[in-house]
């Protein structure tokens, strides 16, 4: 077999084999722990902090809040953390502490970063079990009822994440990341519970037992991903990680290209910043199970340089003239595409079958129309901001990671 021929079957396999393995994963985990719908759990006599971190959320932090308050679980205190926001945000969460009993806001005095904001609320809660949200993100009422039941009952579980769904819909990019949070996002997570262990919580919806961040030294500093990281963090400290897809959480996504490429290649820098840190340790038989989330994640990494290095071997032959061993001939799809892209359809219309309780049997074929056409855009920013990604994390000397104000799309004209 030729070398490019090795190229081309990497490729093609890879997405092909992982679409599988997610299927299978999904599909087990949802007849184990969702087809029949679970009731409501009762609540325990355990108390929870809701952390909500803040950075110049002026514009959505008093209804974050409101949601907040409205969690329909016994004993609860809402904590928000200021941090050193340079708008209203402050004056606001003053204002509402007055209003409501149950809220309690922490100012710091200079921007420090999410991950110093979580710590600080987590030290100045009253409680072992937290739930921490992001300031712009809008909880549902039954979610932390769902997350303490399972922090609760598991001892060994050290931290849960919930199930984000998307808000903004108006644009194509929203649209196309409705579908992705299902297909993508939710079945992988799904089925990597299945497997043993989890990638990362969501850093928009999670719930931690303070016992294991405290054992871990909670949030890094200097991750530009925490989610990430306090993921790995736990794990490698024998924790186990729960997803909860009854926890629901209401966001806000990029809708323009350059908030979009923003935030991808933020997540690809705190992938490859983890692997940095993380892979040297994963090297010992106690930590195998954290193998296959290390495994995937490097190749990953991989297979988007090969797909850069067939991008630029077809460009090159065309202009110049090149070996035949090394001459792309065509990117259009051939046999093999023509398979890669009914794996996606079987993989798409599966997750958003699952999700569809979630998000309204209505809405199920009006996202699967639009999240058909994911792979011939969202697959190429994957691929470039993780190739982007790359020398970022490696290279890059480690500093605190600051909050960047992020695009959360347009808002006022279609989010039913």
């Amino acid at each position: 077999m030729k070398w490019i021929d090795f190229i081309f079957a990497f490729a093609f396999f890879y997405p092909l084999c992982m679409a599988w393995v997610w299927i299978v994963g999904g599909l087990w985990f949802f007849f184990k722990r969702e087809y029949r719908k679970p009731r409501l759990p009762v609540p325990t006599t355990d108390g929870c902090s809701i952390i909500i971190p803040c950075f110049n959320e002026q514009a959505q932090v008093r209804q974050t809040i409101r949601y907040a308050l409205q969690t329909q679980y016994p004993e609860f205190e809402v904590i928000a953390v200021n941090d050193g926001s340079s708008d209203q945000t402050g004056a606001i969460l003053d204002e509402l502490e007055q209003q409501h009993e149950r809220l309690r806001v922490v100012h710091l005095a200079t921007n420090q970063g999410k991950a110093f904001a979580l710590r600080s609320g987590a030290l100045v809660s009253k409680y072992e079990y937290l739930v921490c949200i992001d300031g712009d993100a809008l909880l549902h009422p039954h979610a932390a009822l769902w997350m303490m039941h399972h922090l609760t009952k598991y001892p060994r579980v050290g931290a849960v994440t919930g199930n984000p769904r998307i808000l903004n819909r108006s644009s194509i990019l929203g649209k196309l990341q409705v579908g992705e949070f299902s297909s993508i996002i939710g079945l992988i997570k799904r089925a990597q519970r299945t497997y043993g262990r989890v990638f990362t919580v969501s850093g928009v919806i999670a719930g931690f037992r303070k016992t294991a961040l405290e054992r871990v030294g909670f949030w890094s500093e200097d991750k530009i991903t925490e989610d990430i990281d306090i993921s790995w963090k736990l794990q490698f400290d024998h924790w186990d990680i729960q997803y909860i897809p009854q926890a629901l959480c209401y966001i806000y996504m990029p809708e323009t290209l350059k908030g979009l490429w923003k935030q991808r290649l933020r997540w690809a820098q705190g992938g490859i910043e983890v692997l940095r840190e993380y892979i040297p340790k994963a090297m010992k038989w106690r930590l195998r199970r954290m193998w296959p989330v290390v495994f995937e994640s490097f190749v990953s990494a991989i297979w988007a340089y090969i797909i850069v290095l067939i991008f630029i071997l077809f460009f090159v032959g065309l202009i110049f003239p090149i070996p035949q061993d090394l001459r792309i001939h065509t990117l259009l799809p051939e046999w093999h595409g023509a398979i890669l892209g009914v794996t996606c359809l079987i993989q798409f219309f599966i997750s958003l079958w699952i999700d569809k309780r979630y998000d309204g049997s209505k809405q199920f074929i009006r996202n699967y129309f639009w999240v058909i056409w994911y792979p011939l855009f969202f697959w190429l920013v994957t691929i470039f901001t993780t190739v982007a990604a790359v020398p970022k994390a490696l290279f890059q000397p480690k500093k605190r990671a600051r909050w960047v104000s992020p695009d959360r799309g347009f808002r006022g004209i279609d989010e039913q």
